[in-house]
């Protein structure tokens, strides 16, 4: 059973207890504590569509990604605490707003008050399909318990390397956690299924963010998808990584990908013969950059 009182949520099982204030390994304490609540044009074209993606940005991360893009709300906790009460509401002004989805993004630490808000905005008339945006570093007892509050799993795979894991966001095991995960978003809620307009209602997409001077640790990623996934399940192959946070110091993160790097990846994953979702284009500048899908 998952609890809060001895924090088990996720692989990292810090046993904090949050209910009397303590501090685990993620940071979240009892409260629900949110970031942003925003309209999302670009995500990819089967998420954002032609009205947005309704994302709400949790604060606080189970990871510690040292190029994490959103590092001031994930590492920094900048964001404010707000009731499940609360949170059921933001999900229904997001609706509101005629947004395709509701898109929770990095909702692992508050897996418990989640479910429970949206038992809220159902009851109060929420449709939207639910997004679950997860860096992938779940665990399969804690993914159970989110069956048939979830719609669709837009899930990392970050790492085929543990050793890469453990140096950029202080993880261990991480391929053989995020793979499990995978495998049991897979099976509650099958390949993608998209309406007339092209939007996805239900379904798995998996992301995958290439980073310089790691070429190989990308293609054994794209390997284990290809090998592992039924061919309709959505791949998401991003070249937006640009250096922020304390990867500006690391030699070996402290540029965007070359020309030839995103072109030795496209070359792999039309060798693999990977067919299903997105790749996007590689961008001329940092943060000004904008994602682009082919």
């Amino acid at each position: 059973m998952i609890q809060l009182e001895k924090c088990n949520l996720c692989p990292h099982e810090c046993n904090s207890n949050r209910k009397k204030g303590e501090i685990g390994r993620c940071k979240a304490t009892d409260k629900v504590r949110v970031a942003l609540v925003s309209t999302h044009d670009f995500e990819e074209p089967c998420i954002s569509g032609e009205n947005g993606s309704g994302t709400v940005f949790f604060s606080n991360c189970n990871l510690n990604c040292i190029y994490c893009q959103n590092y001031e709300i994930s590492q920094l906790g900048k964001g404010r605490d707000i009731t499940t009460q609360e949170l059921a509401e933001i999900f229904l002004k997001q609706q509101e707003k005629g947004v395709e989805n509701i898109n929770l993004v990095t909702p692992t630490s508050y897996v418990i008050p989640i479910i429970e808000a949206i038992k809220i905005a159902k009851q109060k008339g929420l449709l939207l399909p639910v997004i679950y945006n997860t860096n992938a570093y779940e665990k399969v007892e804690t993914l159970k318990c989110l069956e048939g509050f979830i719609d669709i799993y837009l899930p990392d795979l970050k790492y085929a390397e543990n050793s890469l894991g453990e140096s950029y966001s202080k993880v261990h095991n991480y391929f053989e956690i995020a793979t499990q995960a995978i495998q049991e978003m897979i099976r509650q809620v099958g390949p993608p299924y998209l309406d007339s307009r092209g939007i996805m209602q239900k379904g798995v997409m998996v992301r995958h963010l290439v980073l310089p001077n790691h070429i190989e640790n990308s293609k054994k990623v794209l390997r284990w998808l290809k090998q592992n996934l039924p061919k309709e399940i959505y791949l998401s192959i991003m070249a937006q990584y640009f250096p922020t946070y304390q990867a500006k110091s690391v030699e070996n993160l402290s540029r965007k990908l070359t020309k030839e790097e995103w072109l030795a990846i496209e070359n792999y994953i039309e060798e693999l013969g990977i067919e299903s979702g997105y790749c996007q284009e590689l961008g001329e500048h940092e943060e000004e950059y904008v994602p682009k899908w082919d």
